[in-house]
């Protein structure tokens, strides 16, 4: 086995890894990055990933020199990194000089920064697609079959990864919404229950109350109900 290919294996090894430890997105994407240079032998890389607004930000690049985060940058509003990531598709050009009339200003600063061709990846799974891994090349040509078949895997699993970590960061989010509206609605009982017997009425008729001073005062019942019980609000 060559050393190029024991450098894929452990690449995927790594993103394999975070699909069942925790991990941080950033430093997931950076490796990504720093070791697709190495292995597919790319001049540099770089990935845009969308935010929950769906706006698409570079997040990890092999040099923060403002070329190359120029090249990648959505403000271009240009390019094969845009168009991988919008779109949902493979980009190659294996020569940027062809993509003068499609993509003037990106094809511009590309020659200018010394790159010749490029492959676009997009970071997808099924329909969704979260942003695009962009590997820059100082030289013309494409991309072989062999390597293109590699970079679309690591990127798929650091995809995978990416999005699962989503759903498990929603999860929990969902999970502590629910306790904190089982929490609040076990104080709204006990305030219930408080003004129940000091007013002498019934459970409803002290909801009532309780949701009346909440609406008037435009606080929420929970916390108008927390200072009945804390015995700060006589209603």
């Amino acid at each position: 086995m060559s050393t190029r290919e024991e450098h894929l294996l452990r690449t995927v090894a790594k993103l394999a890894d975070s699909l069942v430890d925790d991990f941080d997105i950033v430093d997931l994407l950076q490796l990504l990055v720093d070791d697709c240079t190495d292995i597919f032998d790319a001049t540099a890389a770089g990935i845009l990933l969308a935010g929950p607004d769906r706006q698409l930000e570079v997040i990890a690049s092999t040099s923060e020199h403002s070329e190359l985060i120029g090249l990648l940058q959505v403000h271009v509003g240009e390019g094969p990194c845009v168009e991988a990531a919008l779109t949902g598709d493979v980009v190659s050009v294996p020569d940027l000089r062809h993509v003068t009339d499609k993509w003037p200003r990106f094809a511009a600063d590309a020659h200018r920064s010394g790159y010749a061709s490029l492959y676009a990846i997009p970071m997808r799974l099924r329909d969704s697609v979260i942003g695009s891994l962009n590997l820059f090349r100082d030289r013309t040509g494409e991309l072989n079959h062999a390597d293109a078949t590699a970079a679309k895997t690591l990127a798929d699993i650091a995809t995978i990864s990416i999005l699962q970590q989503r759903l498990t960061e929603e999860s929990v989010m969902a999970q502590r919404q629910l306790q904190r509206a089982l929490n609040s609605r076990v104080v709204i009982e006990q305030a219930k229950g408080y003004v129940s017997f000091s007013h002498d009425i019934d459970m409803d008729a002290a909801f009532r109350l309780l949701r009346m001073h909440a609406r008037s005062t435009q606080s929420p019942i929970s916390a108008v109900a927390a200072e009945v019980i804390a015995g700060r609000l006589k209603l």
